[in-house]
């Protein structure tokens, strides 16, 4: 589904990305993991096409990204925070929202019902809590019915209850063989949703691979160590 060649990506004298090579199934379900300032945002923002590569390729479906942005149409794309103009109510936001994709004609928004967000309709965003915006952020990545999600941080500011129904989603959508990458720094999410982890460490990946084939390579006892593990540079680049 989606395929990175030899991306390199630098910034002035910065190199976010060093020639860093992955594969993404169709269907399968990856957690992009990494510290701060270790590539994720960039690969993200480089699948979207909103940061062009110094050198190397993306492929969706096999087609090379080349400046047409009609693939963009294939993805929902989650934002760890969304910025919205802070005077529109929530329902303007979704119409705003379905205008700019004229052509689709019917929409997921069955998020929009298992978070009760038709009562904050008339609300203006700037008056909504932290974790109704999420909300409306999760709704709007799903709301196209897409072949690739990517969420940044998808529960994060959620209550329990409203983490549960999107973990819910995601797996849903899963099986009906979407492909869906995700970041989160809750190690107990990566352990119930993930299939394949790719870890990024200073612009490079230092393991691609199956959560258990990153704790028995790593030869510590649990997920939270091998990641540990890695981050400290214990590991060699790794994939399985």
């Amino acid at each position: 589904m989606i395929t990175i060649e030899n991306l390199y990506k630098k910034f002035g004298t910065i190199e976010a990305l060093k020639n860093i090579s992955a594969e993404i199934s169709k269907g399968s379900i990856t957690y992009l993991v990494g510290p701060n300032a270790s590539g994720k945002t960039t690969l993200i923002k480089s699948i979207l096409g909103l940061v062009k590569p110094t050198s190397g390729n993306i492929l969706i479906d096999k087609e090379k990204l080349n400046g047409n942005f009609s693939y963009r149409e294939k993805i929902g794309y989650m934002p760890q925070i969304a910025s919205f103009p802070e005077n529109l109510t929530v329902e303007e936001i979704f119409s705003m929202i379905k205008n700019l994709r004229a052509n689709t004609k019917i929409y997921d928004e069955e998020l929009i019902e298992k978070f009760y967000l038709k009562k904050e309709f008339k609300k203006r965003l700037k008056n909504l809590s932290g974790g109704t915006r999420q909300k409306v952020n999760a709704c709007i990545a799903f709301l196209f019915d897409p072949e690739i999600l990517i969420l940044d941080e998808p529960t994060a500011g959620l209550d329990p209850v409203s983490s549960s129904i999107l973990k819910d989603k995601i797996i849903h959508e899963n099986t009906c063989g979407k492909t869906i990458i995700f970041t989160s720094h809750i190690l107990s999410e990566l352990e119930e949703l993930a299939e394949q982890v790719v870890f990024l460490l200073e612009g490079q990946i230092r393991f691609n691979g199956t959560i258990s084939n990153l704790i028995s390579s790593t030869e510590k006892q649990n997920l939270e160590r091998a990641i540990a593990s890695i981050m400290n540079g214990n590991n060699d680049e790794h994939s399985s």
